[in-house]
């Protein structure tokens, strides 16, 4: 009978984490923690807060599709519809609005590479220049008041105030955005932490810009639009 022999040389052992890489969500190769971004769960955290912005920008297109539906029916269908002088502090307010959303990129390039004090003076600036807008606005109110024109004046002129100041309430939603970004850079950070932050600051950034890109399209609707 033959004898069996029993090797007592031990088998290699294959190192913890040493195999072939499971591909990521995207395709990629990762380390198995679940996340492509640069910080733990980043991915997850930032998809839910923009899909939670674009739903809210939604509605806000639903309403001002409304507004400018009534806008264009009422101006092609009244007799008592004129022309509305244009305010020149509106030119000054279109070129703020249009430099803050500059000025909110850079902070954001800011907070992605961890430069905190810059990610802040960045915000303090956004802030101040959608302030200045809102005050701009204001002004421009003014200056057509000194030319006898109200809201109740024509229906071109009611429909100006309508929309600048229905406007003027949700980039007011998008300053108290900003003030929360800004309180936020007082907490200690950590990975995780640092992670909804960098999806905060993007959602309030298509949040900005959407108020940024409907100011233009209500300037040129208001006085290009006859």
């Amino acid at each position: 009978m033959a004898t069996m022999v029993t090797s007592t040389k031990q088998l290699p052992r294959r190192k913890s984490g040493s195999g072939p890489k499971l591909p990521g969500p995207n395709g990629r190769s990762g380390k198995g923690n679940g996340h492509e971004g640069p910080f733990p769960n980043y991915d997850s955290t930032a998809n839910r807060y923009r899909v939670g912005m674009w739903v809210g920008l939604a509605s806000i297109l639903m309403l001002f599709t409304a507004l400018t539906s009534a806008y264009i029916v009422r101006a092609a269908s009244s007799n008592d519809w004129k022309a509305l002088p244009l305010p020149r502090m509106l030119l000054l307010s279109t070129a703020v609005i249009l430099l803050s959303s500059a000025t909110l990129e850079f902070a954001k390039r800011k907070l992605k590479a961890s430069l905190e004090g810059g990610y802040r003076t960045w915000l303090l600036i956004t802030t101040a220049l959608g302030i200045g807008f809102l005050v701009s606005q204001l002004l421009a109110w003014r200056q057509l008041v000194g030319q006898g024109v109200y809201v109740a004046s024509h229906p071109h002129s009611s429909f100006f105030y309508l929309l600048t100041a229905t406007h003027g309430v949700h980039l007011l939603g998008g300053l108290l955005a900003l003030i929360y970004l800004i309180v936020r850079t007082s907490t200690p950070l950590d990975e995780r932490f640092q992670a909804k932050r960098l999806a905060a600051a993007g959602a309030v950034g298509i949040y900005w810009h959407f108020m940024d890109v409907l100011w233009i399209y209500l300037f040129l609707l208001l006085f290009f639009w006859r």
